[in-house]
């Protein structure tokens, strides 16, 4: 369900008065999404091929999506008139997973994490050249703010420039890219249709290996998959709603929040005790939100007197 951009929204009981204090709780919710998201799937992939989740994972996207539009769905998809940039966004985020994974099989989790998290600041950079953006001192000091965090939290150390390296500086910048043309399209095309678009395309390159690599997942596994799915759906719909609302440059640092979910979400699954650079990272990284929240409060407050 879309709505105007004027429209007062109640979400979780939270009144929210304009698109840009939308946008953020929006995001927020879907990088805490992502993160669960993201445990389901590492319970998974012990036993189950990592292809077969994404695949299961996207046809439950799918079959959302239909129950949302209807059997009008793949007439929607294929009429859109903004069909090719969907698809080319969709090749980029993908191929922005790949290079993550790649990097993450060889860096450690500290180090892949903080090449990682340049997307937001990379980000910012492209919606000041692609969507002529124009980023306050606030924004760049609460990305800024933000990447401390996430430095201090992660705690890389040795990190030296390798193939690896690159591979997870690629991914940033891909993903960033990704979410510069999401929104662009988002803009233009209702978010179930967009889900659709990329979560055909990630059917049709992930079904191969699922197939030669399928795993007869167990009663429990099957609700989990499902689940996952549910969640990763939910998770992009929110995002996409989030950046109909609000621009990249708001939207970019509240990206640092889903580190302070998978520690939490590990301390509750897995007993991971955070060290005391953790907390501190997690308070600059909660502080680069209350900056944009505070700057965006006063720029309304100035307009309006």
């Amino acid at each position: 369900m879309l709505w105007p951009a004027s429209s007062r929204v109640v979400l979780w009981c939270i009144p929210v008065k304009n698109s840009i204090s939308y946008g953020i709780l929006l995001t927020v919710f879907a990088y805490m999404l992502f993160t669960a998201h993201d445990s389901a799937v590492k319970l998974l992939v012990a036993s189950i091929p990592v292809w077969q989740v994404l695949f299961i994972r996207s046809c439950t996207i799918l079959a959302g999506c239909f129950v949302f539009e209807g059997p009008s769905l793949v007439q929607k998809v294929a009429r859109s008139p903004i069909i090719k940039p969907m698809i080319l966004r969709s090749v980029i985020i993908l191929i922005a997973w790949i290079s993550y994974y790649s990097a993450a099989s060889y860096l450690q989790l500290a180090e892949v994490t903080t090449l990682y998290y340049a997307a937001p600041i990379v980000g910012t950079i492209l919606a000041t050249i692609v969507l002529r953006e124009k980023v306050t001192v606030a924004r760049w000091m609460a990305v800024g703010v933000g990447f401390c965090g996430v430095v201090i939290a992660s705690n890389p150390v040795g990190l030296s420039i390798s193939w690896p390296v690159y591979l997870a500086l690629q991914a940033a910048v891909l993903w960033a890219s990704g979410m510069v043309l999401l929104r662009k399209t988002a803009l233009h095309e209702k978010s179930h249709i967009q889900m659709a678009v990329s979560n055909i395309l990630f059917i049709i390159l992930t079904a191969g290996m699922a197939i030669a690599h399928w795993h007869t997942p167990t009663p429990f596994q099957i609700v989990l998959l499902a689940l996952t799915g549910i969640i990763a759906g939910a998770g992009q719909l929110a995002l996409f709603e989030g950046m109909r609302q609000a621009p990249v440059s708001v939207l970019a640092p509240f990206e640092y929040t889903s580190l302070v979910w998978a520690f939490l979400l590990g301390y509750l699954i897995w007993g991971d005790i955070p060290g005391p650079n953790t907390f501190i990272g997690a308070v600059l990284i909660l502080s680069a939100g209350f900056i944009i929240i505070i700057s965006e409060r006063m720029k309304r407050r100035a307009a309006a007197a």
